[in-house]
């Protein structure tokens, strides 16, 4: 009899040791997804500080200007004029009637 006691709690130990490894194991997995999420994030935070109002053609430093009721970008090196989505039908609509006018306000001409 001390011998199938011996195989039973062999077995309970080895079933609890399977579980203990399985739980250890899903708690590694859990953890690597929060590390990798939170690592991306980072990254992206870091690559939205490094080029936030940097001008796409020349890399330097744009500023915003009001052209009627719309703040476009404009770089303070190359002079590009840079519209975030949606600002352009914005001004198109609210200078329907003066087209030539538009154009010349924002390239400042």
């Amino acid at each position: 009899m001390p011998d199938n006691d011996r195989t039973r709690e062999d077995e309970w130990f080895l079933k609890n040791e399977q579980q203990l490894l399985e739980a250890a194991r899903l708690a590694r997995e859990k953890r690597e997804r929060e590390r990798a999420a939170r690592e991306r994030e980072e990254e992206r935070t870091r690559l939205k500080e490094l080029h936030f109002m940097k001008c796409p053609k020349c890399g330097h430093d744009m500023k915003e200007e009001p052209v009627d009721e719309v703040l476009i970008d404009r770089c303070t090196f190359c002079e590009g004029v840079y519209l975030d989505p949606g600002e352009l039908d914005k001004l198109f609509l609210q200078r329907a009637g003066e087209g030539k006018g538009f154009l010349r306000k924002v390239l400042g001409i």
